[in-house]
Parts: C-alpha cells; structure tokens; sequence
C-alpha cells in the first residue's frame, strides 16, 4: 500500500513538475484581445478568378487558330459568361472542335454553322472548383506575405465559402500591412500600342485592342501622388509574373533610387528571351495591378531571364512590392470587410482585469473550502492549485493561445474543479454519519461519486470540443482553456485528491477526519 502511494506521489511530483518547466521555458501565446493589433475580415471575390481563367481561353484560343491558320474574325467573351468564336469560313467549325476537345470544361451551349459562330460556357462544377480553388489560394498567399513581413504568431483562417479572417498581433505598421494584403499583386508586361494617337484615345475614341493606363509618380520621400502620365497599351498580356522565381531590392548605383530586381524560372526565361528577341526596338510597359511602373526600350534580347521594375518608390514601398511579387498574386481581388484595431492599452487591461478575476475568484474558494471542509478542504485547494499549473503548462506546450474568453475558460474550469471536490465530500460525510470508518467512508465516498463527475465532466468535455471544431477567434480560446481544464480537473480531483487522502489514511491510528 506504502509502496503504492509513493508511486503515486511521484507520478503527482512529474506531472506538476513538466507543467512548471512548460510554463517558464516557453511564454503562452497571448490573444489579439490581450496583445493589441489588427483584425482584419477580407472578402475574396472569387468571380474575378473565373472571368480570368475565361480571358486565359480566350488567349489560349486565339493562339491555336492563329498556328492552325484557322482564318476567325473574332474570340471574345459576352457577359463574361460565354466565350464566342466567330469565324470567317464556316468550313473551319471542324477543326476548332478539334482544338476544343482541350478544353473539357467548356460546353458548346450555342452554334450557327452557316455564320460559323460557336459559342462556349464553363461548366458549373468547374466554376465552384475555381472558387474554392481561388479561396485557398488566397489564404496561402496572404499568409506567405504575413510571413514575410515578420509578424509573429499571427492568425489567418477561412471563415464560411469566401472570407478571411485574419488577426495580426502587435503589429506596428498597419497601414503597410493593410497595403500589403490587399495588393493583388499581378505583373504583366504589354506592349505600347505605337500605331495610334493617345491623344485621341483619351478624348474618348475607342481603339480596339489597346487601353489607356496611367503611370503614377510619386514623392520619394512622402510617398504622395505627384502626376500622373496616360500610357495606350495593348491589351494583350505578353508574359505575367507567374513565372517569377524570385524578387528583390536592389540601389540603383547612379541615381541612388530603389528598384525591384526580378527573376524567372527556366520556363519564364526562355518565354521573356524570345518576346524581347522578336521585338527590339518596341517598347514594353511592366504594370502591376494596372498600373505602370516603367514602358522601357527592348534594346537588345535579355537572356538571362532577369528584369527591373524601377519607378518612384520609396524603399518601404519596394519593400511591400519584392515581398507580394514573391509570395504570388492574388487569385482573385479581397475587398476589407473590416479592420478594427485593439489597441495596446486595452490588451493590458483585459490582462490585468483578468488576473484580478481569476485571483480573486480563487481567494474566495480557497478560503470557502477551508472554512467549510477543513483540513479535507486544505487538500481540495492543493488540487485545484495543481489544476491551473496543468492547465498553464499544457497551455505553452501546445503553443495555444491564451484570450479573454479562455481566461473566462480558466475561471469556469475553478468552479468545475471545486465542484467535483465537493461532491466526493459530501459522498464522505454520508458515509461518516452512517457510522463507517474513515478509510471506508473514504474509499466509499469516491466510489460514489466517481460516475456523477465523469458525466458532467465527459459530457461538458465534449461540448467544449465541438466549440473548437466549429468555432472560430474566441469561442475557440474559451474551448481550448475548458478542455484542458477539465481534463485537469479529471486528473486532480479523482487521482491527486485521492492519493493525498490515501496518504493521510496511511499514517496509524486515524479515527477521525476533518470534513
């Protein structure tokens, strides 16, 4: 029995001991609501990246009629629903529904053999896919750009089919932060439409197959909009960042200016090497979400499958472009559905209003127990002390993060420890006042009491459970801090209560107990 007890004691002593050294080795992670920083729900418009992968068809297409030398007068989209081929002889329909049979997602929805028009659409479940796809897509992408640009421990998940949630603690930026995920991010490179008059373009004259897109100076050293210069491009998207490998700030040695330095995959170069081999002398505009950042002279072909966006950037905001151009664009626009900041002040104030309920609602037990329970309720307060260092140390171990609500979880998780303590005394006081001995009434008196706290404590474990699998921000960090108290509760209050009375019970000759 000696033997056992002391078994026991020394399970106690390592529990206790590995959550005390979890606690001071490894901080918990504090919550927005502790922290102070920004929470930010982003809408994905995933719409935009299904009218993108239509406009990819409409290239792809134009393409493959052009090296098939099938004679089309026109590939365009109506609607951005449906993707209309008109032809210029009809006995060509054959061989673009050969081309066609590439394109599995499309379906022939209309046709005019005689016009030599056929028109296409996607397929629904292709077009939920796309969504789906451009939500994850989206998320991962921010993410790798909130990596980059070093805040810790930030908070990023789905919340229903096309939202973001996402919070961001002790950010000191946030302006450049909010630029920085809401940047789509989309490089492309068109070139300038040299055989028309701009000035005509912008007394509204509509130029097929060319847009008006403008340059943006700005001050170097504040930032703000100084001009802006229209540029006539053509519409057609030569190359895009999607092969970028790598983008990075470099000083111009000349000028002492920042300029972004970009490189491409092996794809991506040899694509660059042959588009500016084919077009010496022309002139290429890069723009980055449709705006212009630089139309220079193709003066020889560029092999090394390396370019610069350079323009009137300050070394911030070259910065927050190398680190979206490396991470990717965005899929699909987000659009900020809201941003609230919690300030700093108010994180220490929930900390400190938190402490104080948990130190106070435990004074208050403690002391209840004591002067209720006696020595029995001395031995309940050792327990529940053992439960918070559980519930803290698993806390850093897991690398959970500690909110409002989980401190409100922590506060609950006192009442439920002291409950289950004060069910196995009464079960003892029963047990006393029908004349058992005390180690029968102990034994007895868990016994009893044993199947009451596991139902309340299992049942209130599995609700805890579905919170965190189904919850998001702080009803999660109330689950989180609930379960792990419960368990702890379960371990303190059945086998760290129990070990202690059976210790007492050890000693010679106790014929009576406080309770």
């Amino acid at each position: 029995m000696k033997r056992n007890i002391e078994i026991k004691l020394i399970v106690i002593a390592v529990v206790v001991g590995v959550s005390l050294l979890s606690y001071f080795i490894k901080d918990i992670k504090m919550g927005l609501d502790l922290r102070g920083g920004m929470h930010l729900v982003l809408g994905v418009e995933a719409e935009k990246a299904v009218e993108s992968t239509f406009e990819r068809y409409v290239s792809e297409i134009r393409g493959a009629l052009r090296s098939k030398r099938i004679r089309f007068q026109d590939v365009s989209l109506d609607n951005k629903q449906h993707l209309n081929i008109q032809l210029r002889e009809k006995r060509s329909v054959a061989d673009v529904e050969d081309i066609m049979e590439d394109y599995a997602t499309l379906q022939l929805v209309n046709s005019d053999l005689e016009k030599g028009l056929l028109v296409y659409t996607m397929d629904e479940r292709f077009i939920k896919e796309i969504k789906e796809i451009a939500v994850d897509q989206a998320l991962q992408t921010i993410r790798n750009r909130i990596d980059q640009f070093g805040v810790a421990e930030p908070s990023i998940q789905k919340q229903g089919e096309r939202r973001l949630l996402i919070q961001l603690p002790d950010i000191r930026d946030p302006d450049r932060a909010l630029e920085l995920i809401g940047k789509t991010a989309l490089l492309e490179f068109k070139f300038l439409d040299e055989e028309h008059d701009i000035s005509e373009a912008l007394r509204g004259k509509k130029i097929v197959g060319s847009e008006i897109l403008y340059e943006i100076n700005r001050n170097t050293d504040t930032g703000e909009e100084i001009s802006r210069r229209p540029w006539l491009l053509k519409m057609r998207t030569v190359i895009t960042g999607a092969s970028l490998t790598d983008a990075r700030v470099s000083i111009d040695s000349q000028f002492n200016q920042p300029y972004v330095s970009i490189t491409f995959d092996g794809s991506g170069a040899r694509q660059f090497a042959r588009i500016t081999e084919d077009n010496v002398g022309r002139r290429l505009a890069i723009v980055l979400d449709n705006v212009v950042y630089s139309v220079p002279v193709i003066n020889e072909p560029i092999t090394g499958g390396k370019a610069q966006i350079t323009g009137s950037f300050t070394m911030e905001e070259a910065k927050t472009l190398a680190i979206a151009l490396r991470s990717g664009a965005l899929p699909a626009p987000v659009t900020i559905l809201e941003n609230r900041t919690v300030g700093p002040s108010l994180g220490q104030d929930s900390v400190r209003q938190g402490l104080q309920a948990i130190l106070i609602g435990g004074l208050l037990v403690v002391v209840f127990m004591v002067i209720y329970y006696g020595f029995s309720g001395l031995i309940a307060d050792v327990t529940l002390f053992m439960n918070l260092i559980i519930v803290l140390g698993a806390l850093s171990y897991l690398g959970a993060t500690l909110t409002l609500p989980g401190i409100a979880g922590i506060i609950l998780t006192i009442g439920m420890a002291v409950d289950a303590n004060v069910l196995i005394f009464e079960r003892i006081r029963e047990e006393l006042r029908l004349g058992k001995t005390v180690r029968a009434a102990v034994d007895n008196g868990f016994a009893k009491a044993l199947v009451t706290i596991l139902d309340a404590n299992v049942t209130t474990l599995i609700a805890g459970v579905v919170l965190f699998q189904f919850g998001t921000g702080p009803v999660k960090g109330f689950a989180v801090t609930l379960s792990l108290g419960i368990m702890g509760t379960l371990f303190s209050s059945l086998f760290v209560s129990r070990t202690l009375f059976d210790a007492l019970m050890a000693r010679p000759r106790v014929q009576k107990l406080s309770i």
